[in-house]
């Protein structure tokens, strides 16, 4: 069983930074990919930025330049510095681990950016 406990969430100023991290624990094998999503209110679920266990990323165009995605592989944690944040970036981000062709998710983080 996997579990992700994401944090760091919060209300932010326009042009402000937030820092988020993720834990998995469980069964979680060497090679896997982890990422965040985020999901504004009436939008759908979106890929904000993904990680593999080699360290190859990928962004969202929105967010390129803006965000960087890392990981500790020695803890199972992935991490969501966001930068020069953005009204439109006000979400619930979700944390996510794909494995074995599972997906497994994490309950959410609020992101608010509003002045």
């Amino acid at each position: 069983q996997v579990q992700l406990v994401e944090s760091g969430g919060g209300l932010v100023q326009p042009g402000g930074s937030l820092r988020l991290s993720c834990a998995a624990s469980g069964s979680i094998f060497s090679i896997n990919i982890m990422g965040w999503y985020r999901q504004a209110p009436g939008k759908q679920r979106e890929l904000v930025a993904g990680i593999t266990n080699g360290g190859m990323t990928n962004y969202a165009d929105s967010v390129k330049g803006r965000f960087t995605i890392s990981r500790d592989n020695a803890k199972n944690t992935v991490y969501l510095q966001m930068n020069s944040l953005k009204p439109e970036d006000t979400a619930v981000y979700y944390c996510n681990l794909k494995v074995l062709a599972k997906d497994y998710w994490g309950k959410g983080t609020l992101v608010t950016v509003s002045s």
